[in-house]
C-alpha cells in the first residue's frame, strides 16, 4: 500500500467525490484508509456508565445520542497529493542506497520529486 498515515489523498469514487483530506489511519491489512472529515457516517449510541468511576462520588454516564465518525475508505477510491505539485497523482517507488543501506523511496509520477525522504 503506497499510502501513509499524514498524507493528503483526493476522494476518486463515492459520496465524498473530488474532496480532500489528511489520512488518519491507513489499514493495509484490509486495504483501507480512514480520512478526516470525510465519508462520515452516523451511529446511534445508548448512554453507558463509565467502570471505575465511583472514586468521585457518583456514577459517571457517557452520553448517548448520534455520533458522527469516519468510515474506511478503500485504498483504491483514493489518490495521493503531491505536496510539490499540489495535484493528485499517481505514486512510484524508487529503491535508493543511502548510507549503504538499500531504503524504497515514494516518487510523484507527474514531477518525479520524492514524497518522503
Amino acid at each position: 500500500m503506497k499510502i501513509k498515515k499524514g498524507d493528503m489523498v483526493q476522494v476518486l469514487a463515492g459520496k465524498d467525490r473530488g474532496k480532500q483530506g489528511r489520512v488518519l489511519e491507513a489499514r493495509p491489512t484490509d486495504g483501507s484508509v480512514i480520512v478526516e472529515n470525510l465519508n462520515l457516517v452516523k451511529r446511534h449510541t445508548k448512554p453507558k456508565p463509565i467502570r471505575d468511576a465511583s472514586r468521585m462520588g457518583g456514577t459517571q454516564i457517557i452520553p448517548g445520542g448520534i455520533v458522527e465518525k469516519a468510515s474506511p475508505l478503500d485504498v483504491s477510491n483514493v489518490m495521493l497529493v503531491c505536496p510539490t505539485c499540489k495535484q493528485a497523482t499517481r505514486v512510484g517507488v524508487k529503491v535508493k542506497e543511502i548510507k549503504g543501506e538499500t531504503v524504497r523511496v515514494r516518487f510523484c509520477k507527474r514531477c518525479n520529486e520524492e514524497i518522503d525522504r
